[in-house]
């Protein structure tokens, strides 16, 4: 005989960033919340949080395994451009313990934490839902819900069964290898510098990178091209800057989405946020920051749909996400098209981030999130630039 459904609120489907974001924000209003997520998966990252997710979600600085003070691009023809920050730094989180830390935070604001597999949702007649999760050990739960927050990742169940759209999302396929750090630093690896390659060599229409995370490193490579094989171009990179040799703690891969969802609510009781709404950063492919935010929207209006009944609150969550961060996500979907495209472009790309003012300006928005306002005439002159660099008036 199968037990009845468990009755809650709101369920979480999701433990990462948004997922447990969503449940802590709703669990700590007194709602009954289930947080629904499989033990054991770490999510294949950078792990680049921004000074201003630190402060507005109160996230502990003891979760930082190091403070990135600079980045090195590298460009088809090996030049360097260095862009030091100024004034601030990036942190750098190892997601195994920092969604973890997260998931435990819902739990202390009193979500209820199951360990298991989200199947398929069905519907009541009085609205509600009931989730059918395979549970670990063997067997099916069934937890009914008044609303269904979706943060299952890029190739979300959710989505896929209740958001028009979601099953043609496009994704970037991402592959990283955690590795020691390397015992003695050298000038191809500083333990405070990312380096970021745009060579076509290594991917055709994204980037390649090496991210300090204290004592290990995250050394990966993304693509939407289909059949190119990202292991190979890992290898490609480490064998590049001397990291063959050190050890390979792990590999993980996933997709990484391109584009935000044009509707992130199924028009009754189901809401997607993070990976599963598609915010990710285009051209820099930022998530953690963006999930936060996205997690917090969808909690505010499955909150709002509690207390009044109306489903067209949910449409708050995305309204509100690209109110605060759409103009952004469309400048970086832009400059992706256009200057990841070829090795030239590429070089003339990096060749301008050799400007001071643009090195300021995008620090400066990385770490407030937000576009700056500055003196017109200095964006003006990023403009004359940009457009001399783009009709070839100028070498890269």
């Amino acid at each position: 005989m199968t037990p009845a459904p468990e009755i809650f609120d709101v369920a979480v489907v999701g433990g990462g960033p948004a997922g447990a974001t969503s449940a802590t924000d709703l669990a700590a209003l007194g709602l009954r919340v289930a947080l629904i997520d499989r033990a054991g998966r770490i999510k294949p990252c950078g792990g680049a949080i921004p000074p201003r997710a630190i402060e507005e979600f109160e996230i502990p600085e003891s979760l930082l395994v190091a403070r990135i003070t600079s980045a090195r691009m590298v460009s088809p023809a090996r030049r360097v451009v260095d862009m030091p920050i100024e004034g601030g730094y990036v942190g750098m989180v190892d997601r195994e313990i920092f969604d973890e830390w997260l998931r435990k935070r819902a739990e202390r604001a009193g979500a209820a934490r199951i360990f298991a597999t989200f199947n398929e949702l069905t519907r009541e007649a009085d609205g509600s839902v009931v989730l059918h999760c395979a549970i670990r050990g063997g067997g099916v739960r069934g937890i009914r819900a008044r609303a269904v927050i979706g943060a299952d990742g890029a190739r979300s169940v959710v989505a896929r069964q209740c958001i028009p759209g979601a099953a043609r999302m496009r994704y970037v396929a991402a592959y990283h290898e955690i590795v020691r750090a390397p015992a003695a630093q050298n000038d191809q690896y500083r333990e405070a510098r990312c380096d970021i390659y745009y060579q076509g060599k290594l991917s055709p229409d994204f980037y390649a990178w090496i991210f300090p995370h204290g004592d290990t490193a995250s050394v990966g490579v993304g693509t939407a091209q289909k059949g190119l094989s990202l292991r190979a171009a890992v290898t490609r990179l480490r064998e590049q800057t001397s990291l063959s040799n050190v050890e390979t703690v792990r590999g993980e891969g996933a997709p990484i989405p391109m584009k935000p969802l044009k509707r992130w609510d199924d028009g009754r009781n189901v809401v997607v946020a993070g990976d599963a709404a598609g915010v990710v950063a285009p051209a820099s492919g930022e998530g953690i920051y963006y999930a936060l935010v996205a997690g917090r929207c969808a909690a505010q209006a499955v909150a709002q749909f509690l207390r009044t009944g109306d489903p067209s609150a949910l449409r708050a969550a995305r309204r509100d996400f690209m109110r605060a961060h759409g103009v952004v996500f469309w400048v970086l979907a832009i400059m992706q098209r256009f200057w990841y495209s070829t090795d030239g472009r590429r070089e003339r790309f990096v060749g301008i981030c050799r400007d001071a003012d643009v090195q300021r300006l995008t620090w400066q928005a990385y770490m407030h999130k937000k576009l700056v306002r500055a003196k017109p005439f200095t964006h003006l002159r990023i403009f004359a630039k940009d457009m001399a660099h783009l009709l070839g008036i100028v070498r890269a």
